[in-house]
């Protein structure tokens, strides 16, 4: 093993990502997995948030940064929704982890590409934003407002994991549309529309019966009923979208991928329906709700894959310089 100088480890404090960099080259598919870790534990965070409040754990642990008053732990006198609340808590590390890994990854890439170190930090740093408002969710006594916003900032950091896993499967050169300008237009107002959908969810969420702990929490104070059916009318909003750009695409003759991506984004859309219509006639059961939460972040991803499939970014094609002899040869021709 090569043995570390002391100018080497004065480069590994200044700068860590550049000294790995300097000593590991992942290939495309290392960088490709980091990506998509990042993004599963994006999903994990927010469902076994869900479990959080679905189990009345959500003041599990009454304080923040520390469980307790006098523990930074969950204690046995906090029982098993303190273990919940903490264990979410924890599993923010492991987000943490798979984000680090994958800024690295995305450093250590020859070529580097910049873009994609960029979007591993902004993962990161919306995390950091979370977490203190997640901190401020339990000091407040789970306000549903505050709650809303922090799944609403789990959303978007759904929306950069997905972003930098698709950049990860795609070349770094300029990108060229698949697609007309019109049917771009319709792909944005879907995507218009799923934000507006997964707001009105939100606020179901604020004014339902699952309030995270015991009955006493304030709810926002509408009928959770009524908003229920507001949510359902962006529900078929997204799906008549969807179904109009799918039918857009088969006739225009698009290619395969934007195709494909809309095809699936249906057949999601379809079942995370049957889930939120069975759950509201049950009376939202608690499975059913985390199920819902679920197929959510699964619906945005796809959403998304749907928007990052109308164009292509081949490989950049570097400038090779041309050797002198080849020069004089082609001036005299």
């Amino acid at each position: 093993m090569q043995k570390l100088t002391p100018a080497d480890a004065e480069a590994a404090l200044r700068n860590p990502l550049a000294f790995i960099a300097d000593r590991w080259t992942p290939d495309s598919r290392t960088v490709r997995r980091a990506a998509l870790a990042a993004l599963v534990m994006s999903v994990l965070i927010v469902v076994t948030g869900g479990a959080v409040r679905l189990t009345s754990s959500g003041l599990g642990c009454p304080t923040w940064p520390t469980c307790t008053d006098d523990s930074l732990t969950t204690t046995s006198a906090m029982g098993i929704n303190g273990a919940i609340e903490f264990g979410n808590r924890m599993l923010t590390g492991v987000l943490c982890a798979a984000i680090g890994w994958a800024i690295i990854a995305a450093r250590a890439q020859k070529p580097w590409r910049r873009d994609l170190t960029r979007l591993g930090w902004a993962q990161f740093w919306v995390v950091m934003g979370n977490a203190v408002l997640g901190g401020i969710v339990v000091l407040v006594g789970l306000n549903p407002y505050t709650v809303a916003v922090h799944f609403l900032l789990s959303s978007a950091l759904i929306a950069i994991a997905t972003v930098m896993w698709q950049r990860t499967r795609e070349g770094d050169g300029v990108p060229r549309p698949l697609v007309g300008k019109a049917v771009k237009q319709l792909v944005w107002s879907l995507v218009a529309a799923s934000v507006l959908l997964i707001a009105a969810g939100t606020v179901v969420t604020g004014a339902g019966p699952h309030a995270g702990d015991s009955s006493e929490v304030d709810r926002i104070h509408v009928s959770w009923e009524t908003v229920s059916k507001l949510h359902s009318v962006f529900a078929w909003i997204v799906v008549t979208l969807t179904f109009a750009l799918w039918f857009v695409l088969k006739a225009v003759d698009a290619p395969k991928g934007p195709l494909n991506r809309t095809r699936e984004l249906f057949v999601i859309l379809l079942l995370q329906g049957v889930v939120g219509y069975v759950q509201y006639f049950t009376h939202l059961p608690e499975a059913l709700v985390a199920l819902h939460m679920l197929g959510s972040t699964v619906m945005w991803i796809w959403v998304l894959r749907v928007l990052l499939s109308l164009r292509e970014r081949p490989g950049a094609v570097a400038d090779v310089p041309v050797p002198a002899a080849e020069s004089a040869v082609g001036t005299h021709a």
